[in-house]
């Protein structure tokens, strides 16, 4: 087995790798030219952040069986194209949750005792004492947006230093928010209490611009803001505004919506304002982590068949995996499509499989489901193997059903999830047994594309709708990829669906909603 690292990697994963006798090439900084030439000589790739693993890499591999991220992102590697030609993608999940959970609180420690302001200060021969006063943390209200794994480890090390924690996670089970000590609220209600804010969520529509001029102004005057999660969650102008009037007294930031980061952006030229260089997970103690966790990953994968930490295959004997491929594609895209359609916190999700479908072995299709359910919800990074772990300790209920008749249809799959507040329903099959199709979005039969970007728009069943959001959609210049409309009863309601060759601008959701014929508007990102 011939395995390229093409990354620095500790020469711990590579002692775990040579030990199970592999053969192991360290060839780091490669052109894109060079990676082409090389990658067809392997079966397996180990990156970390710096080698690009693109569509055209992946093709040149004509022997890769295997492509491995020392980390946690993914944003390196082309996964899709890596799954069509049937490439399996492995990361190190969790490899990097003390270490960014320490940087965090590291950051926050910053900011409350101007430390880096004073270190300036000294440096340039000045012994400001008086100008550099701080605040205590102790008894200090912590407010975390997300309470996935780093989120969780924060509170730890924040109840510490006895702080009080509070925190917004509309997915996370009461009792589960009781154990680790936290109290549970609304975000409006953590904007308001908190007198230390930081972020642990991923970056989705949703999360897009949620601390912005708005959500600051509902804020403690001089309340301190963290960002070691995802550039894009803070709006970084209006953060500067804030920073500036001093309703924000303090910000710090390991990441940033573009990176690197422009030397001239506006941040970097305020005094309260602490910025790392997305070094996060950059400790000697996470890069070994990571190192020997990929190493044995793949010891696993080519020695016992186990695709531990695969983010885009089941761990299941590879004689059935061409039959089940299909419908863990449809089963990924529908929980994806059905996390985005959400109101409040999830409490069970009740699979039924109906038709052919039923007669496989259909636990791995359950695992896909969960996997899109929660990948887009949640910060921690979702795959194959903790779908089903991290959806028991949030305290959701997971059941299977399985049926023969699937009516109209060879095979059927139906997911019903609880939340607080609503049921909802989704189904999908497979056309001609390859091409996947939302047939069922709650009341509603359709036949949906399940690809690409698309906007979703209840609305009351009356002449002229249509023609309305077309004027819209097309005087913002936004064209039209399909379209299609479903309704349950005549003049009552209906929805309608279009897909997009782009996400939808914020404004123009905005004007649709605005509509008295709109119900409601949602955005589906299933890229």
């Amino acid at each position: 087995m011939n395995i390229l690292v093409s990354d620095s990697l500790s020469p711990k994963g590579v002692e775990v790798l040579e030990r199970a006798g592999f053969s192991v090439a360290v060839k780091t900084k490669l052109s894109k030219e060079e990676l082409l030439q090389e990658i067809s000589n392997y079966e397996a790739l180990i990156v970390r952040s710096a080698t690009k693993v693109t569509k055209e890499v992946i093709e040149a591999g004509g022997r890769l069986r295997i492509v491995g991220r020392a980390g946690t992102g993914l944003d390196n590697v082309d996964t899709e194209a890596a799954t069509r030609r049937g490439v399996v993608v492995m990361n190190t999940p969790g490899g990097n949750t003390i270490t960014t959970a320490e940087h965090t609180m590291s950051m926050i420690a910053a900011m409350s005792r101007k430390i880096p302001q004073a270190t300036k200060s000294m440096k340039d021969g000045k012994w400001e004492k008086s100008k550099f006063m701080g605040s205590e943390l102790y008894n200090k209200t912590l407010g975390l947006v997300g309470l996935g794994q780093i989120g969780s480890y924060v509170t730890k090390l924040a109840q510490g230093w006895s702080m009080n924690v509070i925190g917004y996670d509309p997915y996370l089970a009461v009792d589960r928010a009781q154990q680790m000590g936290i109290e549970v609220v609304e975000l409006e209600e953590l904007f308001h209490r908190a007198d230390v804010i930081s972020v642990h969520t991923p970056l989705t529509n949703e999360t897009r611009g949620i601390i912005n001029t708005e959500t600051m102004a509902k804020m403690k005057d001089g309340v301190m803001i963290v960002n070691c999660a995802r550039g894009g969650i803070i709006n970084e102008q209006d953060l500067g505004e804030a920073l500036q009037s001093g309703k924000v007294a303090a910000a710090a930031f390991d990441v940033f919506e573009k990176e690197p980061v422009d030397p001239n952006h506006p941040l970097l030229s305020l005094d309260n304002f602490t910025c790392t260089p997305h070094i996060g997970a950059s400790t000697e103690e996470a890069q070994e982590n990571v190192a020997i966790g990929i190493a044995e990953q793949f010891v696993d994968y080519f020695k016992r068949g186990i695709a531990r930490g695969a983010v885009n295959v089941p761990s299941v004997a590879p004689e059935a995996l061409p039959q089940l491929q299909p419908y863990l594609s449809l089963a990924e895209r529908m929980g994806r499509f059905q996390a985005q359609m959400l109101d409040g916190g999830l409490k069970s999700v009740t699979v039924e499989y109906v038709g052919e479908v039923s007669q496989l072995s259909v636990a791995p299709i359950t695992v896909a489901i969960l996997k899109g359910l929660l990948s887009p919800i949640l910060e921690d990074v979702i795959n194959f193997v903790n779908a089903p772990i991290v959806a028991k300790e949030r305290g959701i209920e997971v059941k299977e059903v399985k049926s023969s008749d699937a009516g109209d249809f060879t095979s059927l799959i139906r997911i019903k999830v609880e939340t607080g507040q609503k049921t909802y329903n989704l189904a999908g099959t497979l056309f001609h047994r390859q091409e996947p199709r939302i047939v069922e979005i709650n009341e509603f039969q359709v036949e949906v594309v399940s690809e690409g970007h698309m906007i979703l728009i209840d609305n009351v069943d009356r002449p002229g709708v249509i023609g309305m959001v077309g004027q819209i959609l097309g005087k913002h210049e936004v064209n039209i990829a399909r379209m299609q409309c479903s309704r349950a009863e005549r003049g009552e309601s209906a929805l309608l669906i279009i897909g997009l060759d782009s996400p939808l601008a914020a404004p123009v959701v905005d004007l649709l909603k605005q509509e008295k014929d709109i119900l409601s508007v949602r955005m589906v990102d299933l890229d």
